[in-house]
């Protein structure tokens, strides 16, 4: 079986395709300084949006995501912005943890694991 790797750096790939299964990395948000919750949320989903569709799938093949706060006092406005964008019908299985992430500006990372069939 090939693995495909997407946006690959020497640190990591934004993606990375193994069988019918697309990886992604934690996604934050872009320019973070000043973002609330929900428009950093807002910028995470576009991103992790972009990476599916270059992995020729989309949000509704999620099968499970992690979410990292960086407050859970946030977790109300980040499950805001996550209720518009994905459907009831398609609701992948989710945790979301309290987490010091790799820059005090982020709010928010999250990561999937999606199907491409």
């Amino acid at each position: 079986m090939t693995i495909q790797r997407i946006r690959p750096s020497k640190r990591l790939a934004g993606a990375v395709i193994h069988g019918n299964i697309a990886y992604l990395s934690g996604q934050v948000s872009e320019a973070p300084s000043g973002k609330n919750i929900g428009a950093q949320t807002a910028s995470v989903l576009s991103r992790i949006d972009s990476l599916l569709a270059e992995a020729d799938t989309d949000k509704t093949k999620i099968l499970s995501a992690t979410i990292w706060l960086s407050d859970m006092a946030d977790f109300a406005g980040m499950n805001e912005v996550w209720e518009q964008w994905i459907t009831t019908e398609t609701s992948p299985a989710r945790a979301t943890v309290e987490a010091k992430l790799a820059n005090p500006e982020f709010k928010v990372e999250i990561q999937v694991i999606a199907a491409l069939d």
